[in-house]
């Protein structure tokens, strides 16, 4: 009974004090000494592990047998900004390398003494670029959504002004710190510096990105300067509805907050309280009753 008393316990400070580590790491690396000029996009350790092998798996993955994976690779890393970082073919090449690994763990788990573990181990590993990429898109839409508000009432002032709309971007562009929003309006007036058409730049950056707050802004302003409406004006209807959406999802996400929380509560805090609070109980009953 001491041992599993102290099981717990270990167990439960363990998590407390890993989780403790962790958030005091993401505060430290949220601090910005300097504005960077550009925006770091960091590959998980379990693709840089298996980064040596990705030349077998590009081969396989470049061959006709996996164009639709291609296909969905390219859309996919060009939502979630690393379409400069790897190509579709060495996406689908790491999807092909993590599903041999998974199915050789399951394969050497079957004759091993905990086949179960290994097997939920393999299935984790064989979807974990598919997880992987669509919690990024997931994570860049939610931050495009909550700069798009700020860019809009800058873009909106520095148009009331008189600048132009290329301009006042790229003014936007070199006095924000660079984020997920910022690299995506940076391609976008380098397209129109390289003499793309202005509509056509900005119907790229809706396509490319597809989060649907950004595809309605941009839409409008492609109509407005197609109607010759204000663009002024537009940007800052613009502005007011998406901070509108935003404080929306604000509260919406506050009020989920305490069902969510209670599943830490129960699994984490309840069992170390009751540990503490019952362990010497438990302890002594099991004395007297020896």
């Amino acid at each position: 009974m001491d041992s599993l008393l102290g099981f717990f316990t270990a167990l439960c400070s363990g998590i407390a004090a890993g989780c403790g580590v962790y958030y005091i790491i993401r505060a430290l690396s949220g601090i910005e000494l300097e504005r960077k000029t550009t925006f770091e996009k960091p590959l998980p350790l379990l693709f840089k592990l298996v980064y040596p092998f990705l030349p077998i798996g590009r081969r396989i993955g470049s061959g006709k047998s996996f164009h639709t994976w291609q296909q969905s690779a390219e859309m996919h890393l060009a939502m979630c900004g690393y379409s400069n970082v790897m190509t579709p073919a060495d996406f689908a090449g790491l999807r092909i390398l993590f599903l041999f690994i998974g199915f050789a763990i399951i394969v050497m788990g079957v004759f091993s003494v905990h086949p179960m573990e290994c097997i939920i181990v393999g299935i984790l590993l064989g979807f974990y670029p598919t997880a992987w990429i669509n919690s990024t898109i997931k994570k860049r839409h939610n931050s495009i959504m909550r700069a798009l508000p700020n860019v809009l009432d800058l873009l909106t002032l520095s148009v009331e002004s008189g600048r132009d709309l290329v301009s006042s971007l790229r003014d936007i562009i070199h006095r924000r710190p660079m984020d997920d929003l910022g690299e995506e309006l940076l391609l976008t007036f380098q397209e129109i510096q390289l003499g793309r058409k202005r509509s056509d730049a900005l119907r790229q950056m809706a396509k490319r990105v597809r989060q649907a707050d950004l595809t309605a802004t941009l839409n409008s302003i492609v109509q407005a300067e197609e109607l010759g409406v204000s663009i002024a004006q537009l940007l800052r209807i613009q502005g007011d509805t998406q901070r509108a959406k935003r404080f929306a999802m604000a509260e919406k996400k506050a009020n989920e907050a305490p069902v969510k929380i209670i599943i830490p509560v129960v699994l984490f805090i309840l069992p170390a309280v009751f540990v503490i609070l019952m362990g010497p109980l438990i302890k002594m009953i099991f004395d007297n009753m020896r």
